[in-house]
């Protein structure tokens, strides 16, 4: 037998495919603050601050780990000190365009668990100077951020350093 509805569009598409949460959405477009949108693949991170439009989501400004590189930054894109630096970056690129408003976490359909990679990526946001809804007891250890943990030698060397240059940017 053939198919007689071959042609019908799905109304919510994006929620059948398992991408987007709408009743979460709702509740976060309600707030009618600006929304820090933190996405992780296994060797980046990538940080956006995104203003709701009617015509479609605004990108005040954006961040990924790639990015850490123009300012130094030697170790993994992939881990937690790269996530925080990422979240630095972007925090200080909206405070360099002007942004003062207080903004809300939306991590989307994220597996969330506190003192990850992604909260990591939120405290570099708060630590640049944005204010956020959020509580600090999520965040990782200061130990964590600056690579205390890590292998490679010069890791907390590079952090600093790159953490230096990028909140000397002007």
């Amino acid at each position: 037998m053939r198919n007689k509805n071959k042609n019908r569009v799905f109304r919510f598409n994006r929620r059948i495919r398992g991408l987007t949460d709408y009743a979460l959405r709702l509740r976060l477009l309600k707030s009618n603050m600006t929304r820090v949108v933190v996405r992780k693949s296994n060797k980046n991170s990538l940080v956006q601050l995104v203003q709701y439009d009617q015509k479609g989501d605004k990108i005040i400004t954006s961040a990924k780990s790639i990015d850490l590189m123009s300012f130094g930054f030697k170790g993994n894109t992939g881990n937690i000190s790269a996530a925080y630096l990422t979240g630095y970056l972007a925090g200080k690129r909206a405070l360099k365009k002007g942004f003062t408003d207080e903004c809300i976490v939306d991590l989307g359909l994220q597996h969330v668990m506190p003192k990850s990679r992604i909260f990591a990526a939120v405290k570099g946001i708060y630590d640049s100077g944005i204010k956020l809804r959020v509580s600090e007891e999520i965040f990782p250890d200061e130990s964590r951020i600056v690579g205390e943990h890590l292998l490679v030698k010069d890791a907390k060397v590079s952090f600093e350093k790159t953490k230096k240059t990028i909140g000397d940017m002007k």
